[in-house]
């Protein structure tokens, strides 16, 4: 389920999607093509990339770790993998957050010094090195917890001077070639009659 933006829950200037759905493989990607197209929506090219990579980290997380009631028979069942992804722009700064039922907190690993590196479970890493911040919250009620990045985003160019770019370039497309540059032809030098004698 697809929410609109609500601007009862942020300030005017703020905008606001969140995305409900169970963090299976197939859905993971349809969510993943969501949250894209939401970003360029916004015009929020610059971080399509990143943000599309830490949040796929973040949602094979909840795909492979969560066990909703921290596996101790509380909550939904085990097999529910249902997770919210939200998207929150406010100013220059983007916020995606991933909720889940499983109040088990993740941790970086690899992280101590002693601590081999292991092959797999390094997406927080990830999300710590590619993000500008990034976090995870209990829900108070113990019911879950909230995993989330930030990342800054470009101040947009104002409409009128993209489309003065995209003017300027279509016409610079139909003009035709100057020519070459070269050295201007010298003229000829002008014929000097004889003077008459006498």
């Amino acid at each position: 389920m697809i929410s609109p933006p609500s601007s009862t829950r942020t300030p005017a200037a703020a905008r606001h999607c969140a995305v409900e759905f169970q963090a299976l493989p197939p859905r993971i990607g349809q969510v993943r093509r969501i949250v894209s197209a939401q970003l360029r929506y916004w015009r929020l090219d610059a971080v399509l990339d990143v943000a599309a990579l830490l949040l796929t980290e973040l949602l094979a997380n909840v795909h492979r770790h969560a066990a909703p009631g921290g596996g101790h028979g509380a909550g939904p069942a085990p097999a529910d993998k249902h997770c919210t992804v939200e998207l929150s722009l406010v100013g220059d700064r983007l916020t995606v957050s991933v909720h889940d039922h499983d109040p088990r907190l993740p941790r970086v690993r690899g992280t101590a010094s002693d601590e081999p590196l292991p092959t797999s479970g390094r997406g927080l890493a990830l999300v710590a090195s590619l993000s500008e911040s990034w976090g995870v919250r209990a829900r108070p009620d113990g019911a879950g917890k909230t995993v989330w990045f930030s990342l800054p985003v470009p101040a947009p160019e104002p409409a009128a001077r993209v489309r003065g770019r995209a003017g300027r370039a279509a016409r610079d497309a139909a003009a035709p070639e100057p020519p070459a540059a070269g050295p201007a032809p010298v003229p000829p030098p002008a014929e000097v009659e004889p003077a008459a004698a006498g």
